[in-house]
């Protein structure tokens, strides 16, 4: 338990340096003009699916350089393998960000919100590439037990960020933003790429791509891709729900949602962490008992979060808003929330699970069914029951996912031997 807490730590404080870059470009945004916080609203509602269907992409990674780590060396092709598929992820989403002033217009976005946009879309495109263009640098540095070395390019890069965003966006608006996110991107991949060779002990070069290699890194890290787009897509549609109710309720939620990122932190930090050693474990019994050592802590992780909320929570909402309403609302639904959040930090250490016995695809099917059927509820529940029905349901379906979730873990972990050989 010490030792899987000395890995998750550095990753939630790098989650942490991360939200923190994201809070200081938004403010600053929100002071400079309204228009141009809506034009990058309507960007990131692209940007930010994309960022995480790479990101999970590279999470598949994991499973297949644990076992190098007594010999990060002999990891270099699997690395090189691991840099073409997350080029090709990372293309095909920068594809999707430089198209957003079209879908824009399309959708009925206001023209001079699309205008506002500017050169955003593209500088937003190539800093998504850049990010590509590491491999997967913290899933390598945590799977060969380099977590700490993971906080430095988050670091980097929300400090970098957030200076840039202070001078350049007064002075070029939304272009300086886009500037400021490549320029502290470039930073944060180059301290990642230098934090890897030191890993592995030897640079790791170029080499042609190794088709049946890289398909078979893309079994695992594509279905966790889907997974993360099909979580974001069903959320959006949430959101919409919770729009359709009053706008005091929609504030809340609005709220609520940012307050269950912050409590995830823990839960998503301890999964990640726990996936070297589930998947180095050489029996059943071994990887299960990581397993639930991971969902121990995650748990009380959110619990610890729920106390700091339920106990300190009127003044630290005055934070997120100054509606005595909005405030009294949220109040009421914290324990709805929390309860959602630890079934889904549950959820999230058996998904992280399969992805270490590389049955990332058994986590994709879930949560088709779970986020399909609460996708499919919401807007009615909505219309019911308003924000309340929302959160019951989506704690339902995340309670569905640890069902579903824990079973197929079970039934894989059952055939360790098998899957190691896989």
């Amino acid at each position: 338990m010490i030792a899987l807490l000395r890995t998750a730590v550095p990753l939630f404080l790098a989650m942490i340096a991360s939200m923190v870059g994201s809070l200081v470009v938004t403010s600053v945004l929100g002071k400079h003009d309204t228009v141009t916080l809506a034009a990058f609203a309507v960007v990131t509602a692209v940007l930010n699916p994309a960022t995480a269907a790479v990101q999970g992409a590279l999470r598949g990674l994991g499973p297949f350089i644990a076992p190098y780590r007594d010999d990060p060396g002999a990891a270099v092709p699997i690395v090189r393998d691991a840099r073409w598929l997350s080029l090709a992820t990372g293309l095909l989403g920068a594809l999707a960000v430089i198209c957003v002033p079209l879908l824009a217009r399309s959708t009925g976005v206001p023209a001079e919100v699309v205008a506002e946009m500017g050169l955003l879309p593209y500088l937003l495109a190539v800093y998504l590439l850049v990010f590509a263009s590491t491999g997967g640098a913290s899933t390598i540095l945590i799977a060969l037990g380099r977590s700490r070395n993971v906080l430095w390019p988050t670091l980097v890069s929300g400090g970098v960020l957030s200076v840039l965003t202070v001078a350049l966006v007064p002075s070029l608006g939304l272009t300086g933003v886009g500037l400021a996110w490549v320029i502290s991107g470039t930073a944060a991949a180059a301290t990642a790429t230098y934090n890897v060779r030191r890993a592995l002990g030897r640079p790791v070069g170029q080499a042609r791509p190794r088709v049946a290699e890289i398909v078979r890194l893309a079994k695992v890290s594509i279905p966790l891709a889907g997974t993360v787009l099909i979580k974001f897509g069903v959320l959006g549609v949430v959101t919409f729900a919770a729009s359709t109710t009053s706008t005091r309720d929609t504030a809340a939620h609005a709220v609520l949602t940012t307050l269950t990122g912050f409590i995830m932190l823990a839960s998503l930090s301890i999964a990640q962490a726990a996936v070297p050693d589930m998947a180095r474990a050489s029996d059943t019994a071994q990887v299960r008992r990581v397993s639930r050592t991971a969902a121990l802590l995650a748990v009380t992780g959110t619990l610890v979060g729920a106390g700091l909320l339920l106990g300190f929570g009127d003044r630290l909402l005055v934070l997120f808003s100054d509606d005595a309403a909005v405030r009294e609302r949220v109040l009421s639904l914290l324990p709805l929330m929390l309860l959602s959040s630890m079934l889904d930090g549950a959820q999230a250490v058996q998904g992280f699970g399969l992805t270490a016995l590389k049955r990332s695809s058994s986590s994709l099917g879930n949560f088709a069914v779970g986020y399909g059927l609460l996708v499919v509820a919401a807007v009615p529940v909505a219309r019911t029951w308003g924000i309340t029905g929302l959160w019951v349901a989506m704690a339902v379906a995340n309670g569905l996912l640890v069902v579903l979730q824990g079973t197929g873990f079970h039934r894989h972990s059952a055939k360790l031997g098998r899957v190691l050989v896989g």
